[in-house]
């Protein structure tokens, strides 16, 4: 099926949204707000794609991916962390650089291409930003996070993945010292605001509820894609 750059980019969105709610059905608004864009635009596209058999839809109600829907937009989201992979560890990209660049790759339609990509990277099974990367038959790693600000003060983390691509949020999480698979120590939270403190490498940081929102963490014990062996883990 020939889908427009536009048409894949909606795919792509309302599954990456579905996974960060834990739901299949996505709303008008959270898709919205994922494209930046307004919700008279996405209904819009929405009956181009209901049309086109990839998305369930009715006006004002719930969206969800139909089974080809589904496969399109694992298949996009597949080359886009297979190319953020590649730029990151063969061309030494940045990890806030490659999302942009990424995002004009991934609409190249070659599953040759894809699967010796992959193959070259010796199939990775988690991008830069430490999402998991569908493989060949769109199986991917479950995770057993939470975000850092559902951790309680005085416990200690593992940060395994970020909510926000953005080059702006991944540059501030440099700042703070913070990256893939750091330990990070709670040492306080305001109750008023929600501001954490917490230690990296021995650096401290007050850190903003958004901040610790878009940062995805697991125990220390953890496996990312395991149950954690500590049975006293809240992770699972």
């Amino acid at each position: 099926m020939q889908l427009s750059y536009t048409e894949e980019n909606y795919l792509k969105a309302l599954l990456k949204v579905s996974f960060d709610s834990g739901s299949e059905a996505v709303g008008t608004n959270e898709l919205a707000i994922s494209l930046m864009v307004k919700p008279a635009t996405v209904n819009d596209m929405l009956k181009k794609l209901k049309e086109k058999g990839l998305v369930d839809y009715e006006k004002y109600g719930k969206i969800t991916l139909s089974a080809d829907g589904k496969k399109i937009a694992t298949y996009i989201i597949r080359k886009h962390r297979l190319w953020e992979t590649f730029l990151y560890e063969k061309l030494e990209f940045s990890w806030d650089e490659v999302h942009d660049v990424a995002e004009q790759l991934e609409h190249i339609h070659s599953q040759k291409l894809v699967d010796k990509l992959d193959k070259f990277l010796d199939f990775p099974e988690y991008d830069p930003h430490g999402d998991p990367i569908p493989n060949r038959l769109g199986e991917l790693k479950v995770q057993f996070k939470k975000t850092l600000s559902e951790v309680a003060v005085g416990n200690s983390c593992k940060m395994v993945a970020v909510k926000d691509n953005s080059s702006s949020f991944l540059q501030y999480v440099v700042q703070v010292g913070l990256g893939l698979n750091n330990e990070i120590n709670v040492l306080s939270k305001q109750e008023y605001d929600a501001i954490m403190v917490i230690e990296v490498n021995g650096q401290r940081s007050s850190v903003s509820q958004k901040f610790a929102d878009n940062i995805f963490v697991v125990c220390q014990h953890c496996e990312v894609g395991k149950l954690c062996p500590n049975e006293r883990c809240t992770f699972n």
